[in-house]
């Protein structure tokens, strides 16, 4: 008798991760409390809950969330959000033989064009489209204390950045509020870093926008990292007057002279090339500083001695650290100008 040949066993699919209330709250951009006095409020909390345990919140759990988010964003009221976002899983339990929604879009209609992005990315872009200032405070806080400035900057704050400059790129007069407000927190924060004490008699770096650029972030991002190492920075913002940034470098003897230009418009290579011919000291051991050129609108080549340029923040702090004062090292090659925004 033939033996009748038995299926195996088809192997389940596993449940979804459940994620801890901090990382849902980085992932749409809100405080923890926030989330807490929802669920206290407006019982808005995980379907299930085990006893003796922290809260953990599964896939349908974060999607309420994301249309509660997306609700109070667009100005309903949270007790009416919340009622909606709960009234939609009833709705969606009920309707259980009918085809899966369309994932919402994170953030809504307002969201900005993150790409393959770190999740923090994600809730900074969502409360910085809310206007709300105390959570994105609060992220960038959390993100330069875990990740360091760095990284933080480069994986976090900058990927944000640049996808606020394209929304306003392609909107129109739209979200500048957005960057603007985006842009004062991540001020905020790098002027919260506190430097370590400078070594004596030892040469700073100056650093500063060229006349007319109010695009100062990735240098102010420079200036802070320089102050966490220990090295002497000297910091003049946006929008530096030619004959005042002169007169600083001869004032002070600087190592090196780090100049920002965002645009193209703003480049000045005739500026650069007196910067970099400006001498210091006794006749017979006059010293230069070196001449770094950071930004996207340094398309050209500039001409003159001792001058390069930085290619993003990390690399950008190796040539820097690399100086010694008479001569700098060689910068990397081939890479992108850091940039961010419009």
């Amino acid at each position: 008798m033939d033996r009748v040949p038995q299926t195996p066993p088809q192997p389940q699919p596993r449940p979804a991760a459940a994620l801890s209330t901090g990382a849902v709250a980085r992932r749409l951009g809100v405080s923890p409390t926030t989330l807490r006095s929802w669920e206290r409020r407006y019982a808005i909390g995980p379907a299930r809950r085990e006893a003796g345990r922290h809260r953990r919140w599964t896939p349908p759990d974060i999607a309420r969330l994301e249309l509660m988010c997306r609700l109070t964003a667009d100005g309903v009221p949270p007790a009416e959000a919340a009622r909606a976002a709960l009234g939609v899983a009833a709705g969606e339990r009920r309707a259980e033989a009918a085809p899966p929604p369309p994932a919402p879009t994170p953030g809504g209609t307002g969201a900005l064009p993150l790409g393959a992005v770190r999740t923090e990315c994600r809730g900074l872009s969502r409360a910085a489209v809310r206007l709300d200032a105390p959570t994105v405070a609060e992220l960038l806080e959390a993100a330069l204390a875990e990740h360091g400035l760095v990284t933080a900057w480069e994986e976090v704050i900058a990927p944000t950045l640049h996808a606020v400059g394209r929304k306003w790129a392609t909107a129109g007069e739209r979200y500048v509020e957005v960057e603007h407000l985006l842009s004062w927190q991540i001020s905020s924060a790098l002027h919260r870093i506190r430097p370590v004490p400078e070594p004596p008699r030892s040469p700073p770096v100056l650093l500063a926008c060229v006349p007319g650029e109010q695009h100062s972030l990735p240098i102010e991002a420079l200036t802070a990292v320089l102050g966490q190492r220990g090295l002497p920075a000297r910091m003049f913002g946006a929008a530096l007057p030619a004959e005042a940034l002169r007169d600083a470098v001869r004032r002070t003897g600087p190592r090196a002279v780090v100049l920002w230009a965002q645009s193209r418009t703003t480049a000045d290579p005739a500026l650069a090339r007196s910067v970099a011919g400006i001498e210091w000291g006794l006749r017979g051991a006059r010293s230069r500083p070196a001449l770094l050129l950071a930004g996207p609108g340094w398309s050209t080549d500039v001409q003159a001695p001792r001058t390069e340029r930085l290619y993003g923040l990390r690399s950008g702090l190796a040539v820097i650290e690399s100086l010694a004062p008479p001569r700098a090292a060689t910068g990397a090659a081939g890479a992108e100008p850091f940039a961010y925004g419009s």
